[in-house]
Parts: structure tokens; sequence; C-alpha cells
């Protein structure tokens, strides 16, 4: 069966594209860049972030790239004045509140839009305490931007544990656990999949977590799994063959 193809113009070209196909992967496949933050292509798109807005002529509201079916006669701008504003002040609103200094691409997506840092001075911030209650990783939610990608994959779109999910009302909304339990008493297997989905840094790996806190690779090796690393003896580090060739 033949696929319907839908006639487009974007950015003043005219294109064709498989009906139903979103104007993110329009765009993308013709090597136009939308930015995107919640959108992860092991994730269903969800439109949270509204990074990837872009401009529908005879539409009032921008509309998300990502979740926006192509549809005959659009005509659609991924760039221009109003989608420029809109990004900036979304990246300028995450960065008053947040920690971004692990969030390489967005600092990226700031430099490219002329976004500032200190907008919103009077903002409040997110600030949580670490929270390193299991084996795997860490979390830190004065990273957290929401995104929601962290318990897409724990849920349907990989995992099917369902340990992670929303925590709290308005500004208070995190990501948190049922009950607020330690990881260990969840559903969660420890498979790393939220923390490999992750763009800003919450959630990371509890060795590398541990290396960025000054601990040597012995150290995190006996931290870790609480023995020494196979074949040492004396202090950390030391090789069993180099007593022998010390002889």
């Amino acid at each position: 069966m033949t696929e319907r193809k839908v006639r487009i113009t974007l950015d003043g070209d005219a294109v064709e594209a498989e009906e139903g196909t979103t104007v993110l992967e329009v765009a993308r496949s013709l090597g136009r860049s939308v930015p995107t933050i919640c959108y992860h292509e092991a994730t269903t798109a969800n439109a949270v972030c509204r990074i990837c807005v872009v401009d529908v002529r005879g539409q009032r509201l921008l509309q998300p790239a990502c979740v926006l079916k192509a549809a005959d006669g659009m005509d659609i701008s991924t760039r221009g004045e109003r989608v420029e504003r809109a990004r900036r002040t979304i990246l300028e609103m995450l960065s008053s509140t947040m920690d971004l200094s692990e969030a390489d691409e967005i600092i990226g997506m700031m430099q490219e839009h002329g976004a500032h840092a200190d907008r919103f001075p009077g903002a409040r911030r997110r600030e949580t305490p670490l929270i390193d209650d299991n084996p795997m990783y860490v979390r830190d939610y004065s990273k957290c931007l929401l995104c929601w990608r962290c318990v897409q994959v724990c849920a349907e779109d990989a995992q099917y544990t369902f340990a992670l999910s929303f925590d709290g009302r308005g500004y208070d909304t995190q990501i948190g656990t049922f009950f607020d339990r330690a990881i260990p008493q969840t559903t969660c297997v420890l498979c790393g999949q939220c923390v490999a989905v992750c763009p800003t840094g919450a959630l990371k790996s509890k060795r590398e977590h541990l290396l960025e806190s000054g601990l040597t690779p012995a150290e995190v090796t006996t931290q870790a799994t609480g023995r020494r690393r196979r074949g040492t003896r004396g202090q950390p580090g030391t090789r069993a063959g180099s007593r022998r060739g010390a002889q």
C-alpha cells in the first residue's frame, strides 16, 4: 500500500512528507536544526519543554514540532522573531531556576539563541539535597528540568517497572518514587536507562559521582562494591605482581 504524501512549505521551501510524519521529523530529514530538550528518540514525544516550537501561518499560537503532524497546505517557519523569542525565554527561565552546569547541549542552545542566564534575577531556584540511596546512581533534582524522559523509560517506553513518577504540585513538582521510598525499596531494577536519557546530570552514575568527588578508581571500586579489587593487597591500587618484580 502506497503511503499518502502531504505537501507543506517549510522555511519557504515546498517539500513532501509521508502522512503522519511530525514537523520535527520533516525538518531533521532536510537537515534543518530544531532544538529539543524533552524529546528523545527512545521515548514518546509529549511536548513538555516547548523548545521545539515552530510558527505555522494562520495559527495564533506557536506549535511544538515534536508532536505536530505535517498536513497539506501548512506553511511553517522553524525560525523567525516569534520562535526565537519563545525559545530564548524558555532557556532563560530554565537557567534562572535550576543548575544547568552539566547540561552541555542546553548551554549550547543558550549561546545560539542569545539567552541570558541572569534575565530573571528574582526567580526561585530549585535547591534540593543530593539523594544517594542505591549502588547504581545518585539523584540531584537541583539539576532536574522535569523533561519526563526518566519517567518514560522506566514505564511503557522501555522497562515497565514504574519506579519513577512525578511528585508534588506546581513549582514544587519534581521526579520522585512512590511514597517517597528509597530506590532499593521500589520496583527499580537498577537498569540505568533513566541515567542514560537524562540531559542535565540530575541522574548520574554512582561511579562517575564518586570520581568527581575526588576518590581514586580503587576507592570507587571499594565504596561501590564494599570489597577490594581482585588481586590486590595492602594499599588500594597495588598490584600483586609489583611486589614480585621488586624482589
